[in-house]
């Protein structure tokens, strides 16, 4: 056999090449009753992979490559990513990301390129514009592929927040300022009648007092009393008492 290849390549044949027919048609395996035919005609439209064939077959007619496209392959290619985000690799994700922040940074070097040669001052803002727009992107998607890499991670007593990974401490202890922590130490040695309250016990006690107060009560001393029947000296005066005169 090791003869045999060594005669044919120095006879100089060529291997033919695979033949290559690719597939242009969606496969639809949906069933044989008309109900189970139905159902997966309406999923196959609303399925993400057929709208990204559906784009990604107009933006590669021109190019030459279109016609090279296997459709079923194609459709299992973008389940086969759209499976691997839902169990947490963002392999892909992130290397499309990269590789567009890169040709964004193709694309802002072209347009600066062209606003750099023109004579107008027209053209060379509308060539600026469309350069720092496309920096812009750039920083943004790079600004992305760094949260997905690196999450942020919140710190809150109470989860209020609606993005980005949390952390709630409920039980846990307030942090201490450094002049709670000098009061703190200062008045650990004097005695209990002795010593003033420090700024965190004002706190403490300033919560306890609002906590106390039902609803319904005020703890604003300035508040107006009820109306009461103990001042009877200025009250209306009767009918007998009024003047003789009403004219007058």
């Amino acid at each position: 056999m090791a003869k045999r290849t060594e005669n044919s390549a120095a006879k100089g044949e060529v291997k033919p090449e695979p033949v290559y027919n690719p597939r242009k048609s969606v496969v639809l395996d949906c069933g044989k009753t008309e109900a189970e035919i139905r159902k997966g005609y309406a999923a196959l439209v609303t399925s993400p992979e057929l709208a990204g064939y559906r784009i990604i077959h107009i933006a590669e007619q021109g190019v030459g490559i279109g016609t090279q496209i296997d459709v079923p392959a194609l459709m299992e290619r973008l389940r086969d990513e759209a499976a691997a985000v839902n169990r947490g690799d963002l392999t892909q994700a992130e290397a499309m990301l990269m590789n567009q922040a890169t040709a964004l940074q193709s694309l802002f070097a072209r347009l600066t390129e062209r606003s750099i040669g023109c004579d107008s001052i027209s053209s060379f803002e509308v060539y600026m514009r469309m350069a720092l727009r496309a920096q812009s992107q750039c920083r943004t998607t790079l600004e992305t592929l760094a949260m997905i890499k690196n999450p942020p991670m919140v710190y809150a007593q109470q989860a209020n927040i609606a993005h980005g990974n949390q952390q709630v401490n409920n039980n846990s202890a307030a942090p201490i300022s450094p002049e709670d922590k000098k009061d703190r130490d200062i008045c650990a040695d004097i005695p209990e009648k002795n010593r003033q309250l420090t700024r965190a016990e004002i706190k403490s006690e300033q919560n306890k007092v609002l906590m106390e107060v039902q609803r319904g009560q005020t703890v604003d001393a300035r508040g107006a009393d009820e109306a009461s029947e103990t001042d009877s000296a200025v009250e209306a005066v009767e009918k007998v008492n009024r003047t003789a005169n009403i004219r007058r």
